[in-house]
C-alpha cells in the first residue's frame, strides 16, 4: 500500500524551512511549537527519514529533507490550485490579519462580516497588536494585512486624522500633568509627551499600560489624561487645545503581504473602504465639557 503523507504534516514541514525555527512557523501554521514538533516527528515516521539536523539552535535540513522539499512544495501548489478550482475561486484560507485595537473595537465585526458573506469558508486568523509590532509580522510574512496608524506625513497614508487630549479638565491644571499612556512603542505616548515637554509643561506617568481597554479604564476613573485619535472612546471628555499643547496628526493606513491570493487581496480592499469609511467619524469634533 502506498503511503498517504497529509498535507498538514508537508504544510508544517515546509512552513520550518521558510521561517528558518520552530518558533516562527509555529506562529506561521497557528500550533503550537509542540504540536509542530510532533507533526514533523510523525512525518518522518511516514518517511522513515529524518528530515531535519539539529546545528546547535538551528535546524538545517537533512539530505532526505532537501530531496522532499521540492516535491513538498510542488505538492502544496497542485494541492491549493484544486481547491481553488474545486470550489470555483472559494478560499478557505486562513487569513492572518493584523489591527490596532482602536479599529478592532469599530470596524473589525462589520469588516469581517462583509467578507464572511463573500467568503463562509474561510478561516480568519486575527491579532490586535500596536502597529510596530504588526508590521514586523508582515516584515517576516508571518501576517497578511495590517490596520494601523501612521506618520502623518506617510505616503502610504489613506486619511490624515488630529489627535486629542482625553480625560479630566482638573487634571489638566495640574502641575506634573498626570499622564495616561500606553507602553512604547507608541505613537500617542511619544506625541504626548513630545507636546508637553516642547509646551515647557510638566508631566508625570501616572498610568502605563499595555492594552487599550485598560487605558479608557484609566482615563474614566480620573487618573490621568491621555492622547488618542477620535476613535478612543465617544463618551470621553476631549479638552479643549487652549488647556494643553497643540498635538500633531496622525495617518490610517492599511498595509498588506506581496503576492495576496484573490480572497486576502479582497479582505484588504474591504479593510481600505472601511477605514475610509471612518473619516466622518475623525473629523475633530467640537469640545464636550470643561
Amino acid at each position: 500500500m502506498p503511503i498517504n503523507l497529509p498535507t498538514n504534516l508537508i504544510r508544517s514541514f515546509v512552513a520550518i524551512v521558510d521561517t528558518g525555527s520552530m518558533l516562527n512557523a509555529s506562529n506561521h501554521v497557528y500550533v503550537t511549537q509542540s504540536a509542530l514538533s510532533l507533526q514533523i516527528k510523525r512525518l518522518e515516521e511516514l518517511v522513515q527519514q529524518t528530515l531535519f539536523i539539529r546545528e546547535g539552535r538551528r535546524l538545517e535540513l537533512s539530505e532526505a529533507g532537501e530531496i522532499l522539499l521540492d516535491y513538498a512544495r510542488r505538492l502544496l501548489a497542485l494541492h491549493d490550485e484544486a481547491v481553488i478550482a474545486v470550489s470555483s475561486g472559494g478560499f478557505a484560507g486562513p487569513i492572518r490579519v493584523g489591527t490596532v485595537q482602536d479599529f478592532a473595537d469599530t470596524i473589525l465585526s462589520g469588516l469581517l462580516a462583509r467578507f464572511a458573506s463573500l467568503h463562509p469558508e474561510a478561516q480568519i486568523y486575527a491579532k490586535v497588536a500596536g502597529t510596530a509590532e504588526l508590521q514586523e509580522l508582515l516584515d517576516r510574512d508571518q501576517i497578511d494585512i495590517v490596520i494601523g496608524y501612521a506618520a502623518a506625513d506617510d505616503p502610504a497614508a489613506l486619511g490624515v486624522f488630529p489627535m486629542n487630549w482625553y480625560g479630566s479638565a482638573d487634571l489638566a491644571l495640574q502641575e506634573p500633568i498626570p499622564l495616561a499612556v500606553l507602553e512604547k512603542p507608541c505613537r500617542f505616548r511619544e506625541a504626548a509627551i513630545a507636546s508637553l515637554e516642547a509646551a515647557g509643561r510638566p508631566y508625570r506617568i501616572a498610568v502605563e499600560t499595555p492594552n487599550l481597554s485598560s487605558l479608557r479604564a484609566a482615563v474614566q476613573a480620573g487618573l490621568g489624561i491621555t492622547c488618542r485619535a477620535g476613535l478612543f472612546l465617544d463618551t470621553d471628555v476631549q479638552l479643549d487645545d487652549a488647556v494643553l499643547p497643540k498635538l500633531p496628526q496622525v495617518g490610517l493606513i492599511v498595509d498588506r503581504r506581496r503576492g495576496l491570493d484573490q480572497a486576502p487581496a479582497k479582505l484588504a480592499e474591504l479593510a481600505i473602504q472601511a477605514v475610509r469609511g471612518l473619516e466622518g467619524r475623525l473629523v475633530e469634533p467640537r469640545a464636550r465639557g470643561a
